[in-house]
């Protein structure tokens, strides 16, 4: 049932995120049943944990519906990311190993080099990077209610697909601020860290705006 559940979930949230299922589309558990290759009893479970995160409405009479995101709510979760993940950064860089700095390093370091390269399919290449890097500081801080609070932030739709947005100058930044985010949690300097964090997010945000 668990695995059943998991595939139903992970087959609506992709396509919510490429676009399959667009915003305010009606998703019915007979489709995703079949696509999925799982019966509607684990499709139901699916549904409700993604409208738990946020992806998807239940409107009376119509069912499950893609959630859409307006101005004001890209503002909120930037605002909520910028708050979080500063707190986050500050908790890693006391926490955080000499095996930690080296996996974000690499991380960032491969997300700066697809940037400058730009190989056949690098933009999902880098939004995956991306993910996993902040993914990797909000364990490093160790605070599974970090975690948890930005799971469904960093996760959404939205975030997916910021990178299909960037300019190649707003791409190398972002990848340069990575860098000097290791360098900060390295030197275990927290108000560092928070600060670059905070800076970071908020410049995403900037760079939709304009």
């Amino acid at each position: 049932m668990a695995k059943a559940v998991d595939k139903a979930y992970h087959t609506v949230r992709e396509r919510i995120v490429r676009g399959v299922y667009p915003a305010s589309s009606r998703i019915t558990e007979q489709e995703v049943a079949a696509v999925a290759g799982v019966s509607r009893t684990p499709v139901r479970e699916a549904l409700r944990k993604l409208h738990a995160e946020g992806l998807l409405e239940f409107v009376p009479h119509q069912g499950a519906i893609v959630t859409e995101w307006t101005h004001e709510d890209r503002d909120d979760v930037y605002e909520l990311r910028a708050m979080l993940e500063a707190y986050g950064a500050a908790r890693a860089a006391r926490r955080i190993t000499a095996e930690g700095i080296a996996e974000l390093r690499q991380l960032a370091e491969d997300q700066y080099h697809e940037t400058l390269a730009k190989p056949e399919g690098y933009l999902e290449r880098v939004g995956h990077l991306n993910s996993h890097f902040h993914r990797r500081i909000h364990e490093f801080a160790g605070s599974p209610r970090l975690v948890s609070a930005l799971h469904s932030l960093i996760e959404a739709p939205l975030m997916l697909k910021t990178f299909t947005t960037y300019q190649d100058e707003d791409l190398i930044r972002s990848a340069s601020h990575h860098l000097e985010i290791v360098r900060a949690l390295e030197a275990r300097d927290g108000d560092w860290s928070s600060a670059l964090m905070r800076s970071h997010i908020l410049g995403a945000r900037g760079t939709l705006v304009v």
